[in-house]
């Protein structure tokens, strides 16, 4: 029998369809001639997963998702999950929806629980578990960060508010003209500052000079302590310290009434007696002075001596 060319391409155009059809399921990862058997689990959000996200045990991709859809009556997620047959894990394992990157979206890994007597079969339903993402932990992390910042916000609110208060139109003014004097006082200490940066500059050589002349001066004062210290300045002193010990001796001795000096200084008698004999010299004196005559005669032919007539002043 002849196959016509309406044979051919309508064998051709089945074979083209036929391959497609593998190629799209296989690049899906739905295994067409491979026994799988359907296992469910229930959540109560799955933001990020989608149909076809894989399934695995340990990172090994064991199938995938094939279904994602309400649970009849209720706002709970049905996620149903095509994994291969011959996988014999509990049906008390647990399907684990975790995050698989900041932007990779999420899968279900299976935690197995081996137990030959509740071997997992077709139409199961594994326990449901979440895995915190890394952008959950973030937020709570920062979710306290925030309460704090939000209370502190509050306070600064608060403080800016009775600060608000305090500070009167009359208080800002004075703290104006305050921040104005500061100002002012700043402007001025720089003025001085410069003047005295000029000062110095201009009078540099005399103030080189002045330090010169002080060192010079400590100089010559170092060289005096030296020479005193060189000389037998102990000597003089142990010599002075004799001299005023033996001062103070006489003096002791004078006081105790011991030589002759004490006794002229003590014995009020004898200052009785020359205070006496000191005026009869004193009037003797006078006298002599006022009449010669009386103490010396001197005469050629021999006059008679006048007797003594006492001077009544």
């Amino acid at each position: 029998m002849k196959i016509t060319r309406e044979i051919k391409t309508a064998i051709l155009v089945l074979g083209g369809v036929a391959l497609f059809i593998y190629g799209y399921s296989f690049l899906k990862g739905n295994a067409m001639f491979n026994n799988t058997k359907t296992l469910y689990a229930i959540y109560d959000e799955v933001e990020g997963l989608v149909s076809g996200a894989k399934v695995s045990i340990n990172g090994l991709s064991i199938g995938k998702i094939s279904n994602i859809d309400f649970l009849t009556n209720t706002t709970k997620i049905l996620v149903t999950m095509e994994v291969r047959e011959e996988l014999d894990f509990s049906n008390q394992s647990k399907a684990t929806l975790y995050e698989t990157g900041v932007i990779g979206g999420k899968a279900i890994t299976i935690v197995p629980v081996f137990d030959p007597r509740n071997v997992v079969k077709e139409g199961d339903t594994l326990k449901a578990n979440v895995k915190p993402g890394l952008t959950e932990l973030i937020n709570r992390q920062i979710e306290p960060l925030q309460i704090k910042i939000e209370s502190m916000l509050s306070s600064a609110d608060s403080l800016f508010a009775g600060v608000s208060n305090v500070l009167d139109n009359d208080t800002q003014t004075n703290l104006k003209r305050t921040l104005e004097n500061l100002s002012i006082t700043t402007n001025n200490l720089n003025k001085a500052s410069l003047a005295a940066v000029k000062i110095l500059d201009a009078n540099q050589e005399s103030l080189n000079l002045t330090f010169y002349n002080i060192k010079n001066t400590s100089d010559n004062l170092k060289s005096i302590t030296d020479s005193l210290s060189n000389t037998h300045l102990g000597h003089t002193i142990r010599s002075f310290n004799n001299t005023v010990e033996g001062l103070n001796r006489i003096v002791s001795k004078i006081e105790s009434g011991e030589g002759t000096a004490s006794k002229f200084i003590n014995d009020k008698d004898l200052y009785e007696n020359l205070t006496k004999a000191s005026n009869e010299l004193e009037s003797l004196i006078s006298d002599l002075k006022n009449h010669p005559k009386r103490y010396v005669h001197f005469s050629l032919f021999g006059k008679k001596e006048k007797p003594y007539t006492r001077n009544e002043n």
